[in-house]
């Protein structure tokens, strides 16, 4: 079930990158963006520019495994434009904490890894990434989560 969602939201990614144009990093509309993320976990995800390679993310979702629950994040991430002359598309990575409200509430450390499309001649942006998650309390425990979203420039 897992190996699909990822193949899935891997492949919609990749889909919609191929079918995007090309735009400047620094055209943004604005520092801020709001959107929906699915997979898992499916949510609201904020986007807070800090410069044309720097960022912070949020994320408040709804974890679809075990019996279902809250999910809570925030990142730094770091941007790599791919493409010099147009600065459509990043690679990004970063560091950050997630927060599981459930009957078995956990916190641990993200390492999210995607790749982010701005949309030119709009104020959308596109985006896929995987994040290995490192629980460490109540145990350490491993797991990944990934996702597929868009947000707008507010």
């Amino acid at each position: 079930m897992k190996k699909s969602l990822i193949i899935s939201v891997l492949s919609s990614a990749f889909l919609l990158l191929a079918f995007s144009g090309q735009s400047h990093a620094q055209d943004r509309y604005s520092n801020t963006e709001l959107g929906i993320i699915l997979g898992e976990p499916t949510g609201i995800s904020l986007k807070m520019w800090q410069s044309d390679q720097t960022a912070f993310d949020a994320g408040f979702a709804w974890s679809f495994g075990g019996s279902g629950s809250v999910h809570i994040h925030s990142d730094y991430l770091r941007h790599n434009w791919l493409d010099s002359e147009t600065g459509g598309l990043a690679l990004y990575y970063g560091l950050g904490a997630r927060v599981r409200l459930a009957d078995d509430a956990r916190l641990g450390v993200r390492i999210p890894v995607g790749l982010q499309f701005n949309i030119p001649d709009t104020r959308l942006a596109t985006f896929f990434e995987v994040a290995p998650l490192l629980d460490l309390i109540p145990e350490t425990t491993f797991d990944v989560n990934g996702g597929l979203g868009i947000r707008i420039f507010i």
